[in-house]
């Protein structure tokens, strides 16, 4: 049986499956606020984020999740990840079946009802995002918290109105639409914890940067549920499950913050 999130292919069974899964640098994390190291190197060499307008956004329903293809030329540097150029080529999200719960990281034991994760991939030292995901600094995935409020979120409307034809599983949709993934960016970018962590889906590989922004987004109630709509299976009846890993233990590794609390 395929990895996913119920009892018997869940998160809590990926260890007996793949290796990598059972490393010391597994995501998601608590984000323990009181534990977490200021660095002044973050703030003196900026997170910079290039993003670009997609001329037609692609969506997917892989069967586990949302997922937009990127094919322009998108990218960050800066912060934790020093010189190179990380390129953006896939976002996708992780989502609760209320909003209690949903998001894969936390802080200090919070969860919010959806994340965002921003795929990028180290653009100076590696060919494509197969040869960098087995490659420690290979990775590097910007995360975004999603709150459910009053307000539609003009960036998300473009998924929210478009999620329905990519229903099933398997589906694909050319939108049409042009987008810029900035625009499911919070205005603040420039506070955020990051930390070495890995893929929080199979094969869980231990390559990923990971860049958790402070401020949150926030979607109606509307625009959540698009998501919640989407299906596991081919013919549109078994809603996705609750599609997040729990958090892990940090173990050895430690936090750092962009910003002074």
């Amino acid at each position: 049986m395929s990895w996913g999130y119920d009892k018997d292919n869940g998160p809590e069974t990926w260890a007996k499956t793949f290796a990598a899964a059972r490393g010391p640098r597994q995501s998601p994390v608590n984000i323990e606020t009181g534990w977490v190291t200021y660095d002044e190197n973050l703030a003196n060499h900026p997170l910079q984020i290039n993003y670009k307008v997609e001329p037609s956004l692609l969506l997917e329903n892989p069967g586990l999740s949302f997922k937009a293809h990127i094919s322009a030329d998108s990218t960050i540097t800066g912060g934790p990840l020093l010189n190179d150029v990380f390129k953006l080529v896939q976002f996708h999200f992780h989502w609760g079946h209320d909003d209690k719960t949903g998001s894969e990281h936390t802080v200090n034991g919070k969860s919010y009802p959806c994340e965002l994760h921003l795929v990028h991939y180290n653009a100076s030292k590696y060919k494509s995002p197969a040869e960098a995901v087995t490659q420690s600094d290979g990775l590097a995935v910007i995360g975004v918290f999603i709150k459910v409020g009053a307000e539609e979120h003009a960036g998300f409307k473009v998924l929210s109105e478009n999620a329905q034809k990519v229903k099933c599983k398997g589906c694909k949709c050319d939108t049409g639409v042009p987008f810029n993934p900035a625009s499911l960016l919070p205005e603040n970018t420039s506070r955020y914890w990051t930390y070495e962590g890995s893929l929080t889906t199979p094969p869980c590989n231990e390559s990923v940067t990971w860049i958790l922004l402070q401020k949150e987004i926030s979607v109606s109630a509307e625009q959540m549920r698009a998501l919640r709509n989407l299906c596991c299976d081919d013919c549109g009846a078994t809603p996705i499950p609750d599609n997040y890993r729990p958090p892990l233990p940090l173990g050895a590794r430690g936090i750092k913050s962009s910003f002074v609390y």
